[in-house]
């Protein structure tokens, strides 16, 4: 039985056909390839069909629709609620499978919200119109209390802005940072398929650093070595104090439990004169300009070679560091971030 270019006949002739095929292969013991020349397919097709079968059973082989989908047109009001949805809940939110959109799953939502059957295309192009485009996605913690987060902006950073004014203290962003010597960061050009090496040192070491920056440009920084512990952190208060005397510090950093130790707490009773410490919401690092400058450092601290013991290391994390101390227009743009602007006004 040859019936010719398939393709020319009605859905219902080709899912007979279908049928034939399979149950010639399943249940009358033919082969794959016997059944291809019987029923004027291809081998490869007759498999998928065999597959299809045991899979999903009859409903593997009927025919899917062909073209374009005729899924009609977005009115402007649905285009709003799609993307309003997009931009404001992730999939899973929605009950749909994945934290992150993709066109297909833009085209579920609109399929189930409105029953239009849209192509990936058509949907990345309504997703262009609206001024979408993929992006690698910022991470936040699923800890995070967004209504801490609001408070923290709305009220809390208020309040000490308004109190170090009163106090005329000057407001710090803390964080603590470690550098490695095995740490790579940037690319290379290189020939394609082929990956550039870059020679370095086998052994590993590391330094750790304190930082601390203002909205005016103001930079200080202490480099150790060792663990972040409650003794090396009184240092860097210690040295604040001493060399900003005469003008109190209020020192903003995350929830560390070195920022929490009783030894510290103790400290700061006896020092509230001279510094008081602020810890941002619980999970929130994207609140603290001091982040961006810790990056920077791991950006940029190798950019001219690879250290090749600690003591060199240590050399060039604190070299970057005075050099960013001579260039406060450099360290005030840590405060322009989307996440960190509040803190830019003085």
């Amino acid at each position: 039985m040859d019936s010719g270019d398939a393709r020319n006949l009605s859905r219902s002739a080709q899912n007979a056909i279908r049928r034939k095929a399979v149950k010639a292969v399943v249940e009358g013991g033919m082969s794959q390839t016997k059944a291809a020349t019987v029923y004027g397919a291809s081998r490869t097709t007759v498999c998928l069909w065999v597959k299809a079968y045991r899979q999903e059973g009859e409903a593997g082989l009927v025919s899917k629709p062909k073209g374009r989908p005729k899924g009609g047109k977005l009115t402007n009001k649905q285009m709003e609620s799609i993307k309003k949805s997009v931009l404001g809940k992730n999939p899973e939110q929605l009950r749909l499978p994945g934290l992150l959109w993709t066109r297909d799953l833009v085209g579920a939502l609109i399929e189930r919200r409105f029953g239009l059957r849209l192509s990936r295309w058509t949907v990345g192009r309504h997703l262009k119109e609206w001024g979408l485009t993929p992006q690698k996605p910022a991470k936040r913690t699923m800890e995070q209390n967004p209504a801490q987060v609001k408070y923290w902006l709305e009220h809390k950073y208020v309040a000490i802005q308004q109190q170090a004014k009163a106090e005329k203290a000057k407001i710090w962003w803390g964080d603590e940072t470690g550098l490695r010597s095995d740490h790579q960061a940037g690319t290379t050009w290189g020939e394609k398929g082929v990956t550039p090496v870059v020679k370095c040192s086998g052994k590993r070491f590391g330094c750790n650093a304190i930082t601390a920056i203002t909205n005016q440009g103001d930079l200080s920084f202490m480099v150790f070595e060792g663990r972040f512990t409650a003794k090396v952190f009184l240092e860097f208060l210690g040295r604040m104090v001493k060399q900003l005397e005469g003008r109190k510090v209020f020192l903003v950093v995350d929830r560390h439990s070195v920022h929490k130790a009783k030894k510290v707490k103790e400290w700061l009773v006896e020092h509230e004169d001279k510094i008081r410490l602020f810890l941002l919401p619980p999970y929130s690092p994207e609140l603290n300009p001091d982040e961006l400058a810790n990056q920077d450092i791991k950006r940029y601290i190798f950019r001219e070679g690879k250290a090749k013991d600690k003591p060199e290391l240590k050399g060039k994390l604190r070299g970057f560091l005075r050099s960013w101390q001579r260039r406060p227009y450099k360290v005030k743009k840590y405060f322009e971030g989307k996440h960190v602007a509040y803190a830019k006004a003085a």
